[in-house]
This record gives structure tokens, C-alpha cells and sequence, in this order.
């Protein structure tokens, strides 16, 4: 395939770039060139997303089989809250809508933050535990917003063009030998994690699930949660649930340390699912992507 991934040389972007390019031809569009220092395998364009017209002629020029959009300011609190709305709605708008144009199938990076839960000014108790990507989205924060609305310009260009998009929601995203979820005062602290339920997710299972994405059966818009086995501090989710908030839901099917968020959509119709946990991977030695 063809494809072109934006925010290829992010923090994230650059393992998925890695990935794919060893099987397919891949285009990374990026504020910046790395020039020499990149990737051997991949073409680079230096873009701002937030300018459709550049956005649609580097598409049309490229006619691509998919689009990965995987570029966004990726953490509320980081930049002033309407430059982050501005930032991440634009680039959605205008790269899924150039994809749809070109019939390219679009993976694009949504987030846990879509729920609201983390960046509430008082963290819900969710209405139900595993969390499915059925339960409602009530974002309090730009960052949270920004992701509802690329989801529903998701919906918007599949219904309009026909092509599948699948929005993938990970939550806190570590990488492997470096994974801040494990640290003395994450781990000391309940109250540190309890914003996403003491949730994280590999790299590695993420790019797996981009890939599942992109080579799946995704009809429309798709929403899918992707995040790691079990929880980040290895304890009873119920159990910490109800040491931190007091109570849990009445609607709770989990048990053991499981994470809080359900990915059986993704196992059943992409064939994915998390296979890394801390236990393993926090200390991992994993040589670092060459984008």
C-alpha cells in the first residue's frame, strides 16, 4: 500500500512509521524535514496541517491507498487550550477530508481523553467497568474536545465518501525501558493515576493496532479502545476503584488487575489485542526507531 502518516516523527508517530515502512511505501508529513537523519525508506514533506490547501495538494499529488493522521498536540495543559482546539480540529478536518477526496481508508489517533474523564476538574466514576466505547464522551478540556470533534469529522467524511476510518483511542501511551507509569511516585500515589483508571498502553501495541486498522474490515466510522492488559499499579481494579472514589459502578464485570477499558471491539473485529504488559516491558531494552 500507499500510505501517509502524519506526525510521522512524533513521539509515537516515529514507531509507527518504522513499522510500516518496512512492507509498504510510506510518506511522512511533518511540521519539519529531518533531512539526512531520516528513515532511508521513507519520503518526508514538510507541512502545516492546519493549511488545507497544502493538505489537499500533497493528497491529490500522493494519491494514497491510506491515511494514518496520527499529528496533534497530544496532551492537554501543554499549549493554551484554544491553540490546542484550533490545532487538532483544523489538521483533522482538513487531512481526513483530503483522504475522503482521494478514497484513502483513514486510521487517525483519538484518545482516551474523548471520555472527559482525566482532565475533569473532579473525576467521574464511570458509568460502567471494563469501559466500551460505547459510554458517553464528556470532555472538559480542549485536548478531550479536540478528539470528540475528529471523531465525528471521521463519521462525517465516511458517510460522505464511503471510505472506512477507524479512530483509535489509546490511553497513556509508554515506551518500552521508558515507562513513566512504573515511576516511585506513580506508583506511591493512587490518586496520580486515578484520572484514566491507572491505564497505559506500549508503543508496540498500538502501532500493531494502526496496523490491524489498516488492513482490516473497517465499515464507516469506527471507534476502538487500545490500551495495555492490566493495570498500571498490578493491584484489583475494583479494589482501587473503591479505595479512590468511594464506590464502583454497579455495572462492573472486571476482575483481577484488568485495565478499565474494554478492547474486545478491537479483538473481534480487527483480530487485535494488548500482549505487553509492565511486568515485561518497563525494564525492556528495545532499540529506538532510526526516524
Amino acid at each position: 500500500m500507499d500510505i501517509v502518516v502524519t506526525g510521522g516523527r512524533g513521539q509515537s508517530g516515529r514507531w509507527i512509521v518504522e513499522r510500516l515502512a518496512a512492507d509498504h511505501a510510506v510518506t511522512c508529513l511533518d511540521r519539519d524535514h529531518p533531512g539526512a537523519d531520516g528513515h532511508s525508506a521513507v519520503d518526508y514533506r514538510a507541512l502545516d496541517l492546519t493549511d488545507p490547501g497544502g493538505v489537499f495538494d500533497v493528497l491529490t499529488e500522493i494519491d494514497p491507498d491510506a491515511v494514518v493522521h496520527w499529528a496533534a498536540i497530544p496532551v492537554a495543559g501543554t499549549r493554551p487550550g484554544v491553540e490546542t482546539y484550533r490545532n487538532n480540529t483544523l489538521a483533522a478536518h482538513n487531512v481526513l477530508t483530503a483522504a475522503g477526496r482521494v478514497g484513502a481508508r483513514v486510521v487517525q489517533a483519538s484518545s482516551d481523553g474523548a471520555y472527559g474523564f482525566f482532565f475533569a476538574a473532579e473525576t467521574p466514576v464511570p458509568d460502567h467497568l471494563p469501559v466500551s466505547e460505547e459510554h458517553a464522551l464528556r470532555p472538559e478540556d480542549a485536548y478531550g474536545l479536540s478528539k470528540v470533534v475528529a471523531e465525528e469529522i471521521g463519521k462525517t467524511v465516511a458517510r460522505r465518501d464511503g471510505v472506512g476510518v477507524a479512530s483509535l483511542r489509546p490511553s497513556w501511551i509508554q515506551i518500552p525501558g521508558d515507562y513513566p507509569c512504573r515511576d516511585d511516585d506513580y506508583v506511591s500515589d493512587l490518586a496520580a493515576g486515578a484520572g484514566n483508571y491507572w491505564s497505559y498502553v506500549d508503543v508496540r501495541d498500538v502501532v500493531d493496532l494502526v496496523e490491524a486498522a489498516l488492513t482490516g474490515e473497517v465499515r464507516g466510522h469506527q471507534a476502538f479502545n487500545c490500551v495495555g492488559p492490566d493495570n498500571a499499579l498490578g493491584r484489583p481494579l475494583r479494589e482501587l476503584v473503591a479505595e479512590q472514589y468511594g464506590e464502583v459502578p454497579t455495572d462492573c464485570s472486571v476482575t483481577g488487575d484488568a485495565a478499565a477499558y474494554d478492547t474486545s471491539k478491537a479483538t473481534e473485529l480487527l483480530g487485535w489485542e494488548p500482549t505487553r504488559s509492565w511486568r515485561d516491558a518497563a525494564d525492556e531494552t528495545v532499540s529506538p526507531p532510526e526516524v
